[in-house]
């Protein structure tokens, strides 16, 4: 099922929703990546999402004002897009259930532990729902996730190292013990693409 409309999105946002967001760089390709969307504190409030480096997120938010937030529940387009440079031709993930194309207006600018930080406003254009599911708490699927926030952040000086690959660890434990073949094997590319357990004492 699929439907179109203007300037909403399409789930209530609670918390920190982790979505995908393609956004369009120089070379006319889509960059995909993991955004945390932050709702709104109010109904009068835009949802926003913070960029931390340089990220090609960021320089495509600057450089073309926006990009395409899609909800989708596939671990391993989480690891590839929290992780890796993954580019694509279209705007649209196939594996996305709905997308939004926002406008990005940067509301502050900063620096944490040495690290540059950005704060957006995403203001939603044009909202397309491809599917609607019945809603399941999939314990597989978000360790995956968790385990992509806590990778990312490996290197990052404002987080203790050591606690990182402990969370990793347990995030492994949850896979293995809950996941499908799917979350196994997005766990595995995270694995092999971040050396994270090589890092372990």
């Amino acid at each position: 099922m699929s439907d179109d409309d203007d300037g909403d999105w399409p789930v209530e946002l609670a918390g920190v929703t982790e979505t995908l967001v393609t956004t369009l760089g120089p070379n006319d390709r889509w960059n995909v990546a993991a955004l945390g969307v932050h709702a709104p504190s109010s109904s009068d409030d835009a949802a926003t999402a913070t960029t931390w480096g340089n990220t090609r997120t960021r320089r495509n938010f600057e450089a073309r004002g926006g990009g395409v937030v899609q909800f989708c529940r596939d671990p391993e387009l989480f690891v590839r897009g929290a992780l890796e440079v993954y580019e694509v031709d279209d705007p649209v993930l196939p594996a996305a259930a709905a997308w939004v194309e926002v406008r990005a207006d940067r509301t502050d600018t900063g620096e944490e532990s040495g690290t540059r930080r950005e704060e957006w406003r995403l203001l939603p254009e044009e909202v397309t729902v491809r599917e609607r599911v019945v809603p399941t708490l999939d314990r597989g699927v978000n360790a995956v996730v968790e385990a992509t926030v806590a990778a990312s952040r490996l290197d990052v000086p404002a987080y203790d190292t050591d606690e990182l690959l402990d969370r990793l660890a347990y995030l492994e434990s949850v896979v293995e013990s809950a996941g499908g073949p799917a979350d196994r094997r997005a766990f595995e590319r995270l694995s092999e693409t971040t050396g994270w357990r090589e890092r372990t004492g």
